[in-house]
């Protein structure tokens, strides 16, 4: 697939190959999820929302990179003729977002602040901060949603209805958005939701992503699609509340002793969570839930530079393991 990783022999196995190929998977007739293992830094699940002929099809989403989006795209045309109309962006985070413009002409759907922090961030490749080895990122270009929204949106895929609900506070960001199909009980929710990776609110809020928690279990899903991970149902959600009050409560006895972040994290017994992938976003946790401590507001803006060298540094010094 790629055109630029060298094999350095089995210390170093080339990318592609490496991981098990994404996955097509019908979780309610017309309604597919694209999940893309193995769900660590950079490699997000999509999907995508099949009408009838001449209805076209709504997006969930695009990729990290260019080839892994026209994979995606690829995926969609084997299932079905009809092209995409609409793409659906959870949340501006460029594995979910970088993708866009390779979906034009559709319309691009997301909340007035995820347009707002695409243009802002541009495509940011990170340089140094993930590697192992680092991103094959393509050609990208940045796409925003041309049509944006506050509270709620419908789209339709001829009779299937997307619902579209901001989740009403910053919680992995402050524009995350999930896709609710009521007839199917069918809920992509981005990156509300990790399932097997560790859950990341860095640039959201600690107390936000426990409150869209309860908004998300008042849906009533029978299948969730996370934004990284497998398909799971909610039971999901037991989980991420039990990883958000541990932060809460390590931030707690940090903030009462005077310690970092990054001293709290590498004094911390990561427990029943040290099986979750990516366990160095625990650092950028404690950050945002000192921040919060200290009388932040939820989303207020954070030192993301500070807070991901901490990530790099509790690693061992070295780039975040990435493997889009």
């Amino acid at each position: 697939m790629s055109s630029h990783h060298h094999d350095h022999g089995a210390l170093d196995p080339p990318r592609v190959g490496a991981l098990d190929p994404p996955r097509v998977e019908e979780v309610a007739d017309r309604v597919f999820a694209y999940v893309q293992p193995d769900g660590t830094w950079w490699i997000n699940n999509t999907g995508f929302v099949v009408g009838g002929v001449g209805d076209g099809v709504v997006a969930v989403d695009t990729c990290a990179t260019e080839r892994r989006t026209r994979r995606f795209l690829d995926h969609v045309s084997q299932v079905t003729a009809e092209p995409i109309r609409v793409v659906v962006n959870t949340h501006h985070h460029g594995d979910h977002t970088h993708g866009n413009f390779l979906t034009h002409p559709a319309a691009i759907v997301g909340h007035e602040r995820c347009r707002s922090a695409i243009l802002a961030a541009g495509i940011t490749h990170f340089d140094g901060v993930f590697g192992d080895p680092s991103p094959d990122w393509g050609h990208l270009e940045v796409a925003p949603p041309m049509i944006t929204f506050t509270d709620h949106l419908h789209v339709h895929a001829g009779d299937i209805g997307v619902e579209l609900h901001y989740i009403g506070t910053p919680a992995h960001t402050d524009n995350d958005v999930v896709a609710w199909l009521p007839e199917q009980r069918v809920l992509f929710s981005g990156d509300l939701v990790f399932n097997g990776g560790t859950p990341f609110v860095l640039m959201g809020s600690v107390t936000g992503a426990l409150d869209a928690i309860d908004r998300l279990r008042a849906f009533d899903a029978d299948v969730v699609v996370p934004g990284h991970g497998p398909v799971c149902d909610m039971s999901v959600l037991d989980r991420l509340g039990d990883y958000y009050r541990f932060v809460q409560r390590v931030a707690l006895d940090a903030h009462a002793s005077g310690v970092t972040p990054l001293e709290a994290a590498r004094d911390t017994d990561l427990g029943e969570f040290a099986e979750l992938s990516d366990s160095e976003r625990i650092v950028g946790n404690l950050h945002r839930a000192m921040f919060e401590l200290d009388g932040a507001a939820p989303g207020a803006p954070i030192d993301l530079v500070g807070a991901i060298t901490d990530m790099i540094v509790y690693n061992g010094n070295r780039p975040l393991r990435c493997l889009a």
